[in-house]
């Protein structure tokens, strides 16, 4: 295609994402001509190619492992696995091969044009197309009467760490699965880096953890986070809290990494050392919104605090023309989320009276137990000033997590010490991101948690966890011993 040459559209979505890909669809259902606009040769996103699902094929890998491995203690034994890295890397990309096939085909049938280009805007109804980022446009413009900026987000990137040695990863390159290193250095006690952690830790790494603050998952409820600990410093060879890397040098076959304890106190022999040697290092500390690069500054789109898109409660920017969804449109950075908004917009654009109005928004850390909540957190509450009533049902008292010899968890439940309307849930265990689903039915519903406790829960389930939480909001829960009177 020339420079000049000119294309035109409806609508256009920039980024094909789990949120760009659901508002060009929802879109085009709702009657709208619409090109999808994203440079990757495979639609679906960071969350499809290089996020969410090959991490979580790899670890429902890792938790069979694990399984295995546990079932000795109740008389099974598997022996050790025997991990074919190229073949559990193939079976991976067949995983995302497949579900790029299925959005090609939904955009098909919908008859969405997919476009593969970086995309820029020249002004605020014109994009420029090109091959490679910041190029001429030799794939031309495309003017449009409407924009859904969808670019999502990458890894944060912090200097020291930017050398280009292969040796040093981001979330990206250790999906790739290049290798099975002996041992491996997780900057950062995210959710990313801890998933990624378990991942290699069952593949048979030596994975030690470096977190700058005093605890894993900054920001997550301390009871749900404190039963992961537990089981991470059995799966994990070491978890460093206060600390950061100070410096990072390529030596021999590996990574030199000098540490800093935080505060002002010295590494030492008996905690951290002063410096270790890693064969890779994952650099996990958050991700940053893909603003530049796109033009916007053409546009009457402001860009505010750390590069996300000002929008409205209707997603739409400061620019007439233009709409923003997704990690780039502030947090949370989660695929579900753009999901959501992407519906709201399609609804604006048909007309209707649609505003981002969600309650509780689930997030859940899929690491080995996994930890989901929804709605109002405890840390929240207290931050506010809310008077909440808390109620909690550990898994050491549920027939089916004892059943499944996996009784480490806890179902919690924030209440209005009021109406007692549930305001927040919080699960950590086996399946937690499973069971948070109902939770957030319930807090959207307006449920209080006698509706949760009344309720007929299959037996044996996990999902009667959270009713028995729901009942220990009354002090009426079956398995745990009555409250004092």
């Amino acid at each position: 295609m020339s420079d000049a040459a000119v294309r035109e559209t409806e609508v256009v979505v920039i980024g094909a994402g789990p949120g760009g890909y659901a508002a060009a669809f929802a879109i085009a259902d709702r009657g709208f001509k619409v090109a999808l606009v994203d440079a990757d040769p495979e639609p679906g996103g960071v969350c499809l190619n290089r996020g969410c699902i090959p991490s979580k094929a790899l670890l429902h890998v890792a938790r069979l492992i694990g399984e295995a491995r546990e079932a000795k203690e109740w008389g099974l034994s598997f022996g050790e696995p025997r991990i074919d890295v190229a073949r559990l890397r193939s079976w991976k990309n067949e995983v995302i091969g497949k579900l790029n096939g299925g959005i090609r085909q939904m955009a098909k049938l919908r008859k969405v044009d997919l476009v593969r280009a970086w995309a820029r805007f020249e002004d605020s109804q014109t994009l420029l197309l090109s091959t490679e980022r910041g190029a001429a446009p030799d794939q031309g413009r495309l003017k449009f009467k409407r924009a859904v900026v969808a670019a999502g987000s990458r890894p944060a990137v912090i200097p020291a760490f930017n050398t280009g040695s292969p040796r040093i990863w981001n979330s990206t390159s250790a999906l790739e699965l290049s290798t099975v290193p002996q041992t491996l250095l997780i900057v950062g006690g995210g959710y990313i880096g801890l998933e990624m952690g378990t991942v290699y830790a069952a593949l048979g790494s030596e994975v030690t953890v470096v977190e700058m603050t005093d605890g894993l998952l900054p920001g997550a409820d301390r009871d749900l986070v404190r039963v992961l600990e537990l089981r991470l410093k059995r799966t994990f060879k070491s978890v460093y809290l206060n600390t950061k890397v100070s410096k990072v040098a390529e030596a021999g076959s590996g990574v030199a990494v000098t540490f800093e304890a935080v505060g002002g106190a010295k590494p030492g022999p008996k905690a951290l050392p002063a410096t270790a040697e890693f064969e890779r290092v994952l650099v996990s500390v958050g991700r940053t919104p893909n603003s530049d690069g796109l033009g916007l500054e053409n546009t009457k789109v402001k860009v505010i605090q750390r590069g996300f898109v000002e929008v409205d409660p209707q997603l739409r920017t400061s620019d007439e023309h233009i709409w923003a969804i997704g990690d780039i449109a502030g947090e949370p950075m989660l695929a579900h989320k753009a999901a959501y908004e992407a519906k709201v917009v399609a609804d604006v654009f048909a007309g209707h009276k649609a505003a981002v109005d969600a309650k509780a928004i689930p997030a859940v850390v899929f690491t080995d137990p996994e930890i989901a909540w929804a709605g109002l957190t405890e840390n929240q509450a207290k931050a506010a000033g809310t008077e909440v009533r808390i109620a909690k049902f550990p898994w050491g008292a549920s027939g089916r997590a004892t059943a499944n010899g996996r009784n480490d968890g806890v179902t919690k439940v924030i209440a209005s010490p009021t109406s007692k309307q549930v305001l927040g849930v919080g699960i950590v265990g086996s399946g937690a991101g499973e069971l948070i689903s109902e939770a957030v039915v319930a807090i959207e519903m307006g449920a209080t948690a006698e509706d949760l406790a009344l309720c007929v829960h299959p037996h044996p389930t996990l999902s009667e966890t959270v009713m028995e939480a729901a009942e220990a909001v009354f002090g009426t829960s079956t398995h745990q011993a009555p409250p004092r009177r």
